[in-house]
């Protein structure tokens, strides 16, 4: 052995080098397609309405909407979520505003399809909450429970009535069981073939939902551990995937991402269908609040949340810095 066998042969720092070794040698890279913006839009305001608990995130008017939907475009931004928020008034218990044909979540649609036309893949939130006045996720039993199957009717009109609007994907986000299969029912029957379904396939009983809350005005009493996921349960996401590719979901999504990873990593491996994965309103909030008290880097706290979404598996990522992000890209 000479003097110098005693160092090493292997030494992966050689791919660590420069900036461009680095970014030669990269396993994953985010692209602004990957990226998906999640927005809010509000009834009856005439000034975009800042969330609190979410630092530069609002509730949209129709008109800021529609801005909000050009500059994601003009981003490569892949798509736009819509979530409506209408006037107290107008909840009640069968959440009737989320199926009216002139409902907030409804005009929304068509005035980004108007807006952008095909540009941008609009998806639209199909779910209860933000129109019921207990803020659940369906109607409600004579117990106080979510009764399934009378939601499944519901969600039926909501899908018939969003794809009317011009939505190009629904987005049911209520973890009712056999929802899919009653909105590909329900798309097909009504000559909707074309409108895609991304599950929202493995949704948890998350504390990292609160800021969200805020953000639709939720009037929610009591949780929602009924129907959405134990966190600790990672087979029983297997299973709802199992069960939502059989009904027809057309791409299916794990949220909450950051904590979820292992679960996102999983079903990622085992599908064929684009997978994504939603960045949610908790997540958010904690790297802008740290952020804000000078305790990290937020740019970079950004990048590397979202790179270590898509080195988990998402071919999606919803993101409320999906257009700032892309710019950045």
């Amino acid at each position: 052995m000479t003097k110098y066998g005693s160092f090493p042969g292997a030494r992966p720092r050689r791919l660590r080098t420069t900036p461009a070794m680095r970014r030669m040698v990269a396993e994953h890279r985010l692209h602004p397609a990957d990226l998906i913006l999640p927005a809010f839009v509000r009834e009856g305001i005439s000034e975009p309405v800042p969330i609190s608990a979410m630092p530069g995130v609002v509730q949209h008017t129709r008109d800021t909407l529609r801005k909000a939907a050009v500059e994601a475009v003009e981003a490569g931004v892949a798509g736009i979520m819509l979530f409506g928020v209408p006037e107290d008034a107008k909840k009640d218990a069968a959440g009737t505003a989320g199926t009216d044909p002139d409902g907030i979540l409804q005009v929304a649609i068509r005035d980004v399809r108007a807006e952008v036309g095909d540009d941008l893949v609009i998806m639209s939130d199909l779910c209860l909450d933000e129109y019921t006045d207990h803020g659940h996720c369906g109607v409600m039993d004579a117990d106080g429970r979510v009764d399934n199957d009378a939601t499944l009717e519901r969600y039926a009109e909501m899908a018939q009535v969003q794809a009317d609007a011009g939505v190009h994907v629904v987005g049911p986000s209520g973890m009712m069981d056999g929802q899919i299969g009653v909105i590909r029912d329900a798309l097909d029957q009504t000559g909707h073939e074309d409108v895609s379904i991304l599950a929202y396939t493995v949704k948890y009983s998350s504390a990292f939902y609160g800021p969200f809350r805020e953000a639709v005005g939720s009037s929610l009493q009591g949780d929602r551990k009924t129907y959405q996921q134990d966190p600790a349960n990672l087979r029983e996401s297997l299973r709802e995937l199992a069960l939502d590719l059989e009904e027809g979901a057309d791409m299916v999504m794990v949220k909450p991402a950051l904590p979820y990873l292992d679960v996102l990593a999983k079903i990622a491996d085992a599908v064929e269908v684009p997978v994504a994965a939603y960045q949610i309103s908790g997540e958010y909030a904690m790297v802008e609040a740290a952020a804000e008290k000078g305790w990290i880097d937020r740019d970079k706290a950004i990048m590397e949340t979202l790179t270590g979404i898509k080195r988990a598996g998402a071919n999606m990522i919803l993101t409320y810095w999906a257009t700032e992000a892309a710019r950045g890209l």
